[in-house]
């Protein structure tokens, strides 16, 4: 039940500051992102029911699914080059299309 609420905190902090007009406000929403989508998939491997990844420790059948854990590793380094290529943007951009020209 934890888990859930925290996923769903991150989730909606994530939609309020991509909704929001700053750059970096943008950025830091798609980080949150990044986060709850992270624990989703690794919710959903079930880890917490099994037991270790590992054969030697285990039978095959009570052994967890490695592939949720391998997609989360993916996902940080795809979310950790996007967040980088973003912020390069948002520091060398003169023209902020998301603020208000006052």
């Amino acid at each position: 039940m934890t888990l859930a609420i925290t996923i769903g905190a991150l989730i909606a902090g994530a939609v309020f500051l991509m909704l929001q007009r700053g750059m970096v406000r943008i950025v830091l929403g798609f980080v949150l992102l990044g986060h709850g989508v992270n624990l989703l998939l690794m919710s959903a491997g079930g880890t917490f029911r099994r037991d270790q990844p590992l054969l030697s420790f285990g039978s095959a059948e009570a052994a967890a699914d490695p592939l949720p854990q391998a997609f989360v590793l993916t996902a940080i380094v795809i979310a950790f080059s996007i967040t980088i290529y973003m912020l390069t943007l948002a520091a060398t951009g003169t023209d902020d299309d998301t603020e208000d020209a006052s």
